[in-house]
């Protein structure tokens, strides 16, 4: 099973994006999204690095709802 985590982008340089979920900031590629408008303060899914899909910010709201639903569900 493969898991991508909603991101907001806070910085851009060419095809690389710094980006922050929860306090933690990554590097992310924006190779995969050259086809599409992205800017600083979008939402993005990321899997291994990589920018997957732009989000709304509401799908990466409810996305993060789940993820910590099932994150309190497993330390239950």
């Amino acid at each position: 099973m493969c898991l991508g985590i909603p991101m907001q982008i806070v910085e851009i340089n060419g095809y690389n994006a710094r980006c922050e979920a929860k306090g933690v900031e990554r590097d992310v590629s924006l190779f995969m999204l050259q086809d599409e408008t992205v800017a600083v303060g979008d939402h993005v899914m990321v899997h291994v690095g990589y920018a997957l899909q732009k989000l709304t910010a509401e799908e990466a709201r409810s996305t993060w709802e789940l993820l910590d639903q099932i994150i309190d569900s497993s330390e239950a």
